[in-house]
């Protein structure tokens, strides 16, 4: 099952009345030593025990632990244990991991598992993005370009942020007159840069008549901790395209 971890993850997440499992945050910086948390919310699900995996990106996923609000233990996964690894619930669907002493080997991105048995399925949240560093992270640098001529001849408009950054995990969130963008946004995975750094690369796709209304769009990309975010923005009249 483990191999098929992120296939499900995808596929479920098109599965029309499953419920929606929702982690926080998106991403997570803490220091070598430091405690990290996240949150799991198991949507619609009260009645079902709470799965915990690590992914380092390119490795197979691993069962790190599984509870469940009635249970009295923490039920752990090989090369897992307490008091490092430990889960505690605010309710019948809120769930929190919690990682203590941390050092740079917990660095992953953790999947929450639960089982809903309306649809008879598992379901897995978007995922947590941890990473342990030995000191603060330097905000990331981000580069924003307007669309092309040549596509502003259609009726779409891409408007692509680069983010250079010393970390591969990030949240990039696109914002619209101060506002999240839900829909057409397409971002990458980090790519190892021969430098040490990481670049990560966003789209947004929006109608050229909103940019040609010279709407301000904004890219916000956080690697975890206020220290570490950065905003970039863009309009039509900030940087015009060529004639």
């Amino acid at each position: 099952m483990l191999l098929t971890l992120c296939a499900l993850i995808t596929a479920l997440t098109c599965v029309s009345g499953v419920t929606v499992v929702t982690q926080k945050p998106a991403v997570v910086t803490v220091r070598t030593g430091e405690t990290a948390t996240m949150d799991c919310n198991l949507g619609t699900v009260t009645d079902q025990q709470t799965e915990w995996y690590k992914q380092i990106p390119g490795e197979v996923p691993q069962y790190v632990l599984r509870y469940y609000h009635g249970y009295t233990s923490v039920y752990y996964g090989s090369g897992f244990s307490s008091p490092k690894f430990t889960s505690t619930h605010q309710s019948k669907s809120d769930y929190r991991l919690i990682i203590n002493t941390v050092e740079e080997g917990d660095s992953a991105v953790y999947y929450c598992k639960t089982w809903d048995n309306s649809v008879k399925d598992v379901v897995f949240g978007q995922g947590t993005k941890l990473t342990v560093t030995s000191s603060s992270l330097p905000p990331p640098v981000l580069t924003v370009f307007p669309p092309s001529t040549a596509e502003l001849q259609s009726n779409k408009a891409t408007l692509v942020c680069l983010s250079s950054q010393s970390v591969p995990f990030a949240d990039v969130t696109w914002l619209t007159g101060g506002s999240p963008v839900s829909s057409g946004i397409s971002t990458s995975t980090a790519v190892h840069r021969p430098d040490q750094t990481f670049q990560i690369s966003s789209s947004l796709t929006i109608h050229t008549s909103d940019w040609n209304m010279d709407q301000l769009y904004t890219c916000k990309v956080s690697l975890g901790s206020q220290t570490s975010t950065q905003v970039k923005d863009i309009n039509k009249s900030s940087c015009p395209t060529d004639s």
